[in-house]
């Protein structure tokens, strides 16, 4: 029931949230393609749920040909100006809405590594972290915990699929609404 419960939240809000934020879809991907060459949306290969790799949608934030590499390894000239603004508000991950109504994601949850990031990876298993959807926010952002801290992460990412429930999805959901989280260490 409690997964039922999750679910049903998450295809609501974010059908919700998409509607809400579409006129902001719609300014945000106009000022990425005049702030910078290429497309609005930024496609990765992500790790799920049970290991399962997914394209994960964000806003754009860096130049086009820069290296996928995880946030903490991103160097600040490879962001965009508005990029920085999107990131430092979290108004980049607003497509994530649409992995979260495919099941891709959850709105809370463990955030999703890079394939390549074996050490995440491996921490993450041993806690049995993939059982669960990742999110598009989570404990660990909260707590300005980033991927440079494989076990760090994984022990946060394990504490919160101890804890998790409606209540503290909607104060986490509360908490990156009102600024919890600093973004990512690219943009400080």
């Amino acid at each position: 029931m409690k997964n039922f419960t999750k679910r049903l939240f998450d295809i609501v809000a974010s059908a919700a949230g998409l509607i809400v934020f579409s006129p902001v879809f719609i300014v945000l991907i106009i000022l990425i393609r005049r702030d910078s060459s290429g497309g609005a949306f930024f496609l990765q290969e992500r790790v799920g749920r049970n290991e399962r790799v997914f394209t994960c949608i964000k806003f754009r934030t860096m130049a086009v040909g820069t290296p996928h590499v995880g946030s903490h390894d991103a160097q600040q000239s490879w962001i965009t100006p508005l990029g920085k603004k999107l990131r430092s508000s979290k108004l980049d991950e607003i497509p994530q809405l649409i992995n979260v109504l495919r099941g891709d994601m959850s709105l809370v949850g463990p955030r999703p590594c890079l394939p390549n990031q074996t050490d995440v990876i491996a921490e993450r298993r041993q806690r049995n972290v993939f059982a669960v959807r990742p999110g598009v926010t989570g404990l660990a952002q909260i707590r300005e915990i980033d991927m440079s801290t494989p076990a760090q992460l994984a022990e946060a990412d394990a504490m919160y699929i101890e804890e998790q429930g409606l209540l503290s999805d909607l104060a986490l959901i509360l908490s990156t609404v009102s600024g919890g989280g600093k973004g990512d260490r690219a943009t400080r």
